[in-house]
């Protein structure tokens, strides 16, 4: 690509529809820009001229770049700043929870209770169906309870977009017991508003285990869904304990949780 030369009496950062440095139908400018990488596309390419902006800002440039990179919204009629929204949002999909697998000790936690002798963190006494997983916080014989607290802002998701697109809040938690005692696992996800007020709660029955059970791993997941306006921050508490109250680490163990946004796609 030609570099743009600054002309008298324009700035050399507004499109302007006198000048443009190659004059290409738009439908090939358009295949060019969604070869590029997004980023250059949006910062750089959009700022040639007032063609290739309206390239960039139309709802058919994104929505051709979603379904090329099979990003499929459940609702396809869009406009062109959802479409965009709703691609950004996928490609920045990550776990906001801090240090889910214990492989930095208990960074990132608030312990909130640590009954009986306390959290600890063992190696995996049964494989966990993700491999690269090889720690769990582990229970005692009272409640052991830890929790995060989640920043939206400022893991880079504004008010706006949060009150405008509400995507999807995805939870996920793994937790196990030992085969030879009984235990208790709980889980409470809140989603708060700017005061730290809650809007929703996620709060299922505690499970409990029996004595003399399969110790595998099991999965706990829940999906926010058109949550309104004014989400600020995810409180995400788990935790429990063994219920045969012997010493040591036999409670329930927990791993590999994790908090995503995420917009709502088709199955």
């Amino acid at each position: 690509m030609k570099r743009r030369r600054v002309q008298m009496g324009h700035s050399a950062s507004s499109p302007d529809s006198s000048f443009c440095p190659v004059s290409l139908p738009l439908a090939v400018v358009e295949e060019i820009l969604l070869n590029l990488p997004m980023q250059q596309v949006v910062c750089v390419c959009r700022l040639v001229c007032r063609e290739w902006k309206l390239v960039v800002d139309s709802a058919s440039f994104w929505k051709e770049k979603c379904r090329r990179e099979g990003l499929k919204p459940r609702n396809a009629d869009k406009s062109a700043r959802e479409w965009q929204l709703f691609y950004w949002l996928c490609k920045r999909r990550r776990n906001l929870l801090k240090n889910p697998n214990a492989e930095e000790d208990y960074t990132g936690w608030d312990i909130v209770e640590n009954g009986g002798d306390k959290w600890s963190i063992e190696g995996m006494f049964t494989p966990h169906p993700n491999s690269s997983v090889t720690k769990c916080f582990v229970t005692s014989y009272f409640p052991c309870v830890k929790r995060q607290l989640i920043n939206l802002e400022q893991e880079g998701y504004s008010p706006a977009l949060l009150d405008e697109i509400q995507p999807d809040i995805i939870i996920s938690d793994w937790y196990a017991p030992r085969w030879d005692c009984g235990s208790e696992y709980l889980i409470c996800v809140e989603l708060l508003n700017r005061k730290k007020k809650p809007m929703q709660i996620f709060q299922p029955e505690p499970v409990i285990f029996p004595q003399w059970n399969e110790q595998q791993w099991n999965q706990m997941t829940h999906i926010f869904k058109d949550y309104g306006r004014g989400v600020r921050y995810i409180r995400f508490t788990h935790g429990g304990k063994d219920t045969q109250f012997w010493a040591g680490w036999y409670g329930i163990r927990v791993t590999n949780s994790s908090v995503e946004i995420y917009p709502a796609v088709e199955s």
